[in-house]
């Protein structure tokens, strides 16, 4: 974790809606004035689209069909731990692009399913905002959530998270329903061992749950919206939050454990704005000021 250099990191699940909560931090980082350096997660995988195919392909002719994208052996941990102790000791990092579609492949110049070359980070940017499955990944060598200063989890309930990653897959990737279902069950070893376990890491935890039925998300015809949901939010700590104002502030709230605050599901976005403002604001202060410090040290010395 750094003072100086500050890292956000939003982790969730394929189809868990982080893009959603980025944003939310954009509208804030725009507003704030605030220089964010934007490092997406899949730019991590160890292989390209042909290659995951080919390094999945040799996994099942060995035995090993569960290999996903989830686990360590499709990923870069290490690179992406070294990215985070970079940038929060000196602002410094490599990152590179994964090109996912189309419209990607005009802006960057490159085939869909490839990566971009590794590249260094802008020069004199205010923090470090990632969003992917792996901000709060740990292993038996790695320990990706010790760098990060506002580690924030999306965890939409297993059957949500499913209707919209079977959605979104089928609509905007055209896979097939059983192609989608044969890749969620191919990566449950990984989800138990290397996605869950970073949703205790966290320091704030947002859940929509449906209030509509989902109890067989392989046949739900749509996603439930905004208005069928609530919004678990859920603070490691909760000492600091102002709870009282939130539940002024947000109508249909209430709250359910004493860290915890449940909104109506079409007030996540406000309640988002609510509680990461003040915490991005102070710790980009916060920066401002160590900077500063360590400026007039340098001039001093």
């Amino acid at each position: 974790m750094s003072r100086k250099h500050p890292v956000i990191a939003v982790t969730g699940s394929s189809g868990a809606g982080t893009s959603t909560v980025t944003d939310t931090f954009q509208q804030i980082f725009l507003r704030e004035q605030i220089t964010a350096t934007i490092v997406h997660g899949d730019s991590f995988h160890r292989f390209d689209r042909e290659g995951m195919r080919r390094a999945y392909a040799d996994a099942v002719a060995t035995g090993r069909p569960e290999l996903s994208h989830f686990g360590p052996d499709a990923n870069l941990f290490e690179e992406l731990e070294e990215l985070f102790r970079r940038y929060g000791e000196d602002g410094t990092g490599r990152v590179r692009n994964y090109v996912h579609d189309d419209v990607e492949a005009i802006e960057f110049g490159q085939t869909p399913g490839t990566f971009t070359p590794w590249q260094d980070l802008p020069e004199e940017t205010d923090l470090l905002y990632y969003e992917g499955l792996h901000g709060a990944v740990t292993t038996g060598t790695v320990d990706v959530a010790r760098h990060v200063d506002l580690l924030i989890g999306v965890v939409p309930i297993i059957n949500l998270e499913w209707i919209q990653k079977l959605h979104r897959d089928r609509t905007k990737r055209g896979y097939s329903t059983e192609a989608v279902t044969d890749t969620i069950l191919r990566r449950m070893p990984d989800y138990v061992n290397y996605i869950c376990p970073q949703f205790t890491k966290t320091h704030i935890n947002f859940q929509r749950v449906p209030v509509v039925d989902t109890s067989n998300p392989f046949i739900a015809r749509w996603i439930p919206t905004a208005d069928e949901s609530m919004v678990v939010i859920r603070f490691a700590d909760p000492r600091g939050i102002d709870f009282p104002y939130l539940l002024s502030m947000i109508d249909g709230s209430l709250m359910s454990r004493a860290n915890s605050i449940v909104v109506p599901g079409g007030k996540m976005e406000l309640a988002m704005q609510l509680i990461l403002t003040p915490l991005v604001w102070r710790l980009h202060e916060s920066a401002l000021k160590e900077r500063s410090r360590a400026g007039t040290a340098r001039m001093a010395g």
